[in-house]
């Protein structure tokens, strides 16, 4: 775990981003930590700086936002295929998802494994999700606004996915589906013969 100190305002303040590992490597967990003051509270959502270890040479490219009306929506699984394959950075900013990922790494340990997290707008917390990696979630209240930052534009063609009960995978959706896409529900499953994505 890291720990980043900031000053504001020439007030030297705690921590203000956590930065965790998770049992998949280079899956992290970026915790905010808001400060607190009369007027309310102040929290960094993104910094360069101080996630230069995991951006390493990456950009931000595209920042994208998802709304989504029903409890029990799922977005997902998507990735981009090389040469435009990207990291995510997740974060809910309104309401509560289950944010769901699964690694697709060629030869990695954790291949096929699927890892889940919690998000809210009350948390401060946001997924990293490197290169390599289907992304998806399932909203656990209604009116849930998720924001994505992307380090590679949005190509349709190289556009891929993972079907969201793909039985080689196994999530474990906590609810009933009330909303999802027909390219999303459809998608056919993993052949026998996928050995993952080269990144």
């Amino acid at each position: 775990m890291l720990k980043i100190g900031i000053h504001f305002r020439g007030q030297s303040i705690h921590a203000l981003m956590i930065i965790r590992n998770t049992r998949i490597k280079d899956l992290w967990i970026v915790d905010g930590e808001p400060f607190f003051d009369p007027r309310g509270e102040f929290c960094r959502l993104f910094c360069c700086g101080e996630l230069s270890d995991i951006l390493s040479s990456r950009n931000i490219e595209q920042i994208n936002l998802s709304s989504s009306k029903t409890k029990g929506t799922i977005r997902g699984m998507h990735f981009q295929h090389s040469p435009y394959a990207e990291m995510k950075m997740v974060r809910c900013l309104t309401g509560r998802v289950l944010d769901v990922v699964i690694d697709l790494r060629r030869g990695s340990d954790t291949f096929l494994e699927w890892h889940a997290e919690e998000l809210s707008g009350d948390d401060h917390r946001m997924l990293v999700i490197p290169e390599g990696f289907a992304h998806g979630f399932q909203t656990l209240e209604d009116n849930c606004d998720v924001l994505y930052l992307h380090t590679a534009k949005y190509h349709p063609e190289s556009a891929g996915r993972v079907n969201f009960k793909d039985p080689r995978v196994g999530i474990d959706w906590p609810l009933d589906v009330s909303e999802i896409s027909a390219p999303d529900r459809d998608h056919p499953f993993l052949v026998q013969a996928f050995e993952g994505l080269e990144v």
